[in-house]
């Protein structure tokens, strides 16, 4: 399903048909200076959630491209075809961190991101998408990663490109433990990369996705709303301190 809030964008990955999503500030933009932003979702793809997050970025003056990293705008709805994706993606980096190459490209040739700085923001595996992105070279204005799953990256960041961090993740959060956490911000600190750690208390993995919301084991995955808004604030926070300076 498609909820029609910006205009749909094709690119291709590796014969793949990518399906984007820009979601543009509304009206004519009196801030052109205002950061712009490349969304990479969650487990379940370009979903009516992300697309609220977009909205609400626009809505504050952020042009959105949400990248899709699946192709084909696969929004799967269950573990079972969510597993096969991600072990997809994690099986063969170069296609993982070529999709979202891919999106940025197509970015690119959309005339709202023109002269703006870029901040990555990724959820969940969109989070982790953003970090790899990073550790591996990316020269971007920002990153921010909420609830990224740290089991997911490489630990390899003896080429990592350069821009600001911000993490956001519960302190519970089953994929980004204590000792991942401790050694991603060793990784940000020896690559001498500008980096903040928000944690969020009693909260664990996916904390601002409503999908959470009856978790079934909600001591790994759970909503968690007093973070989620605390994780957004955070996030809005960010993009205004890297937006350029007005001329």
């Amino acid at each position: 399903m498609t909820w029609k809030v910006g205009r749909d964008v094709e690119y291709r990955h590796e014969g793949t048909r990518m399906m984007g999503l820009v979601v543009p500030p509304p009206g004519r933009a009196a801030d052109d200076s205002a950061a712009a932003v490349l969304l990479l979702h969650d487990a379940f793809g370009i979903s009516e959630e992300m697309t609220c997050h977009a909205t609400r970025l626009a809505g504050a003056g952020h042009p959105v491209f949400m990248a899709d990293l699946w192709g084909e705008r696969a929004a799967p709805a269950s573990p079972a075809e969510i597993g096969p994706l991600i072990g997809s993606m994690t099986g063969n980096r170069d296609r993982w961190l070529g999709r979202v190459a891919a999106a940025r490209a197509a970015l690119a040739g959309q005339p709202e991101f023109s002269g703006r700085p870029l901040v990555l923001l990724g959820y969940c595996f969109g989070g982790s998408s953003a970090l790899e992105y990073l550790r591996t070279g990316a020269e971007v204005a920002g990153v921010a990663a909420v609830h990224p799953g740290l089991d997911l990256l490489g630990q390899d960041w003896s080429t990592p490109g350069s821009g600001s961090v911000l993490l956001m993740i519960g302190a519970d959060d089953p994929m980004a433990t204590p000792a991942l956490r401790s050694r991603l911000v060793d990784h940000l600190s020896s690559a001498g990369l500008d980096h903040q750690l928000h944690l969020y208390s009693d909260t664990t993995h996916a904390f601002t996705s409503r999908k959470a919301a009856d978790s079934p084991q909600p001591e790994l995955f759970a909503h968690n709303p007093l973070s989620a808004g605390r994780a957004w604030t955070a996030t809005t926070g960010f993009l205004t301190e890297l937006s350029a300076p007005a001329s």
